[in-house]
């Protein structure tokens, strides 16, 4: 007989056509776990119970005419169709729409405190506390009488040596259970008789691990200065105790193999750091010399000229700009210094006294001429001599006047003009090296040569000391 052989997408798609059309519109009851909501507002999540579990997604469009949103422990009646996803080769529930059948008193008292302690912030990650890396006192908090001791030590004495085992023995369900075990976390931590503590039992239903979810135990274990490995039951039990603690063990085994570590894992793991140290060093010597080789074969550095030909080219024309922006600056400043010389010399006494000068011959030859238009006219307008008499004398008073104004202007003048200055005692200071008017002590500097100016000739003298606020000591 032939067997027909089947790739993988030809067996999944004839399960799907098996399958798909034979379970649609269909019910399932069961419990809610491993829920996963998404960005995109799908979820997923398993339907399980008490022998059996299957995959279910529930997509945003269903999500939406939900009442409330499900939780996971939620008692459902979930109604869809059944689908295969062919690139995971699974099967899962499609769910259309959910019935809550509500939770029992437990697993709702367990959802309100797990609220409540995450409000608190007792599952932050900021308050987990790392495990020491040797510890040479492993505290165990759990019933003497059970199969957990005993699996813990046989683990710690076959992994390792040299360390103290300290049981601290209690109830780890039934009635007191929660006060003995929270007891023993304070009593370690008071009298500081370890590095670490086991906090743990075998598994059980929900009411066999119910001492591990009471606020008692969580406290204790949330205040405890010691890092705390939770170990409650099997992989897939989940009690506040597990959020609580520094660190979740799926199983007390698991947990004391994370307490400790093999002294052979120790030593291998030194032994591949130091053969992947000496394998790193050796790969990057290698590396370096191909690329030094590289670099000394490079053209640049085999015809050096050709390396410092651009980098001169580029200083020749750097030093070219820098040339015209010197002579530039050298034109500018003496352009400047010819500007400031005009304008010093239009500031000499002399020169202003000739335009002065020159502006009061011009007011005055401006004015005499308006006079004498202004008394012509009135000699024309004026036919009587009497009121030619009359018009004639105050013109002739205001043209006195003037020329009375006019004197005294020209009299100010010549006692302004620096000669007659200089024969009042005043002398002038002219720097040699500018040939300008030394107007302030401040233009002058210790041993500077200058010429003083008088009525009847010129000394040459130099300053030997200056001091601004009593004056030039010369």
């Amino acid at each position: 007989m032939t067997i027909k052989i089947l790739s993988v997408s030809e067996l999944t798609s004839a399960i799907r056509a098996l399958l798909e059309p034979n379970f649609r519109g269909i019910a399932v009851r069961g419990e809610i776990s491993n829920l996963k909501i998404q960005s995109s507002g799908h979820l997923y999540f398993s339907l399980k119970d008490n022998d059996a579990q299957i995959s279910a997604a529930l997509f945003r469009s269903s999500a939406s005419a939900l009442s409330r949103m499900p939780k996971d422990g939620d008692q459902v009646i979930a109604k869809g169709e059944l689908s295969v996803y062919p690139p995971r080769g699974n099967y899962q529930l499609i769910v259309r729409e959910i019935q809550f059948l509500g939770m029992g008193e437990l697993l709702l008292k367990l959802h309100q405190l797990k609220e409540k302690l995450q409000q608190r912030g007792w599952f932050d990650a900021i308050h987990k506390k790392a495990l020491p890396k040797l510890p040479r006192r492993i505290g165990v908090i759990t019933s003497p009488t059970g199969a957990v001791i005993q699996d813990i030590l046989n683990i710690l004495t076959r992994r390792f040596a040299g360390f103290q085992v300290i049981l601290n023995p209690v109830k780890v369900q039934g009635e007191g259970a929660a006060a003995e075990i929270a007891q023993a976390i304070h009593d370690m931590n008071r009298f500081d008789l370890a590095d670490v503590l086991i906090v743990g039992r075998g598994g059980g239903s929900i009411e066999d691990l119910w001492a591990f979810n009471d606020e008692i135990v969580a406290k204790a274990i949330f205040e405890s200065q010691i890092p705390i490995i939770s170990a409650v039951g099997h992989e897939t039990d989940f009690t506040i105790a597990d959020w609580v603690a520094d660190v979740r063990a799926p199983t007390p085994s698991a947990a004391a193999e994370m307490v400790i570590e093999e002294k052979a894992t120790l030593i291998k793991s030194l032994e591949r750091a130091a053969f992947q140290s000496k394998h790193f060093l050796v790969q990057q010597i290698q590396q370096r010399r191909q690329r030094m080789t590289a670099l000394f074969m490079h053209p640049l550095l085999c015809q050096p000229h050709s390396l410092l030909a651009q980098p001169s080219m580029r200083l020749d024309d750097m030093r070219q700009d820098i040339d015209a922006a010197i002579s530039k600056a050298l034109q500018n400043n003496t352009l400047g210094i010819d500007s400031k010389k005009r304008q010093l010399e239009l500031l000499r006494p002399s020169v202003q006294i000739s335009h002065l000068r020159q502006r009061i011959q011009s007011y005055s030859l401006r004015i005499d001429e308006s006079v004498r238009s202004v008394l012509a006219l009135k000699k024309r307008a004026c036919i009587p001599s009497s009121l030619y008499s009359r018009l004639e004398n105050p013109f002739r008073q205001n043209l006195a006047s003037k020329n009375n104004l006019i004197s005294q202007i020209r009299s100010t003048c010549a006692s302004l003009h620096p000669r007659n200055l200089l024969k009042n005692g005043y002398c002038i200071l002219f720097s040699e090296n500018e040939d300008s008017i030394i107007l302030s002590v401040k233009d002058l500097q210790s041993n500077q040569p200058f010429t003083a100016v008088l009525a009847d000739g010129r000394i040459r003298a130099t300053a030997l000391q200056i001091d601004e606020n009593n004056g030039s000591h010369i």
